[in-house]
C-alpha cells in the first residue's frame, strides 16, 4: 500500500487570536479536497492576546495541528523561515495568518507543484490595501528586480509552496537573516506564480510599520545587489573630477579678473552642504551593508523556542 505524501502548512502568527479559528477551518476545508496528508504548523512570535491559548485548544482536538512558541518576538523575517525549516512534508506551504493570503490558494499551489514546479509563489497584481502603499510596494519590487544579481518575482507576497528539495537547500544555506523571496530566486528552480487580488484585513491590525518595511526593503538590497556600492564608487570618482574642474575654472577666472572676480560665500556654503549630504548618504548605505555583515557574523539562532505542541 502506497503512503500518502505529506504537505506541511506553515502559518506564522503574532496577536492574531481573532483570525485563528477561521484560518484553521478554511485550511481544513481546502485540504479535505486534496489526496494528501498534512500537518499544520503554527509558529507564534510570543503573542500577548490569547493566540497561543487558542491554538493549543485546536491542537488538543486535532493532532495535525502543531505549535512552536517563540521565547520572544524574533520578527517577521526569522520566524516564518525557521518554521519552514522544521517542516517534514514532501512540500511546504507558507501562508499568512491574517487571511490576506486566502487559504484557498493552497489548492492552486498544489496543482502547480503536481505539474512539476518545485517553487510556487503567490503574486498580487491587485490589492484592496491602501493605494499609496500598493503603489510604493510595486515601485520597490520593480527597483529591486532591476538591481538584483538574479531576477526576482515582482509583487510576490512570500506565500507559496516549496518542494522538499528546496527546503533541504535552505537548511544548508544557514542564513541567519534571510531575504526569503530573494533566496528562492537564487536557488534557481523555475518558479510558478499564482496571481490573486489581496483582500483587505478584516480583523486585527497589521504588524508592519515604517521600520519593519524599511528593514525588509534594505535587506533585499544588501543581500542581493552590489550596485549601490558600485554607484557610490563611480559617483565619488565623478564628483572628484567635477570638483577639480570647478576649482580650476575658478582659479583661472581669478587670475584673469583678479580685482573684479569675487567668489562670495554662497557657492562655498552650497558646496559644503551638498558634499556633506552626499557623504552622509553614502555612509548610510555603507552602514547598511556593514550591518548586514555584522548580523551574519554573529551567527545567532533564527529562533529560540519556548515550547512545542504535538511534535
Amino acid at each position: 500500500m502506497s503512503v500518502k505524501k505529506l504537505i506541511s502548512i506553515v502559518t506564522p502568527c503574532y496577536n492574531e487570536v481573532d483570525n485563528i479559528d477561521e484560518l484553521y477551518q478554511r485550511i481544513v476545508t481546502v485540504m479535505a479536497t486534496q489526496p494528501y496528508d498534512y500537518e499544520h504548523i503554527f509558529i507564534d512570535n510570543a503573542s500577548t492576546d490569547g493566540t497561543v491559548k487558542k491554538i493549543k485548544e485546536i491542537a488538543g482536538s486535532d493532532n495535525r495541528v502543531k505549535l512552536i512558541v517563540n521565547a520572544r518576538n524574533f520578527g517577521h523575517i526569522k520566524s516564518p523561515y525557521y518554521a519552514i525549516l522544521q517542516s517534514k512534508g514532501d512540500a511546504c506551504v507558507l501562508i499568512a495568518s491574517d487571511l490576506q493570503d486566502p487559504p484557498e490558494m493552497i489548492a492552486e499551489f498544489i496543482k502547480k507543484w503536481e505539474a512539476g514546479f518545485k517553487t510556487v509563489l503567490a503574486v498580487k497584481p491587485e490589492s484592496e490595501e491602501s493605494s499609496v502603499m500598493f503603489f510604493l510596494r510595486k515601485v520597490y519590487y520593480r527597483f529591486i528586480s532591476r538591481i538584483s544579481e538574479v531576477p526576482l518575482v515582482q509583487n510576490a507576497t512570500g506565500a507559496g509552496l516549496f518542494d522538499r528539495a528546496v527546503v533541504d537547500i535552505l537548511r544548508n544555506i544557514q542564513d541567519s537573516y534571510p531575504y526569503f523571496r530573494g533566496l528562492l530566486c537564487e536557488i534557481g528552480f523555475p518558479i510558478a506564480t499564482v496571481p490573486f487580488k489581496q483582500p483587505r484585513r478584516q480583523r486585527g491590525i497589521t504588524k508592519n510599520n515604517f521600520y519593519t518595511l524599511y528593514d525588509i526593503a534594505m535587506l533585499g538590497i544588501t543581500n542581493h545587489s552590489k550596485i549601490p556600492l558600485r554607484l557610490m564608487a563611480m559617483s565619488g570618482f565623478l564628483l572628484s573630477f567635477l570638483s577639480l574642474l570647478v576649482a580650476f575654472i575658478f582659479f583661472v577666472a581669478k587670475l584673469l579678473y583678479w580685482n573684479s572676480f569675487q567668489l562670495g560665500t554662497a557657492p562655498i556654503v552650497i558646496g559644503i552642504f551638498f558634499f556633506g549630504a552626499i557623504q552622509a548618504f553614502f555612509i548610510g548605505v555603507l552602514g547598511e551593508y556593514i550591518g548586514s555583515i555584522h548580523t551574519q557574523v554573529r551567527n545567532m539562532p533564527l529562533v529560540v523556542e519556548l515550547e512545542r505542541v504535538n511534535f
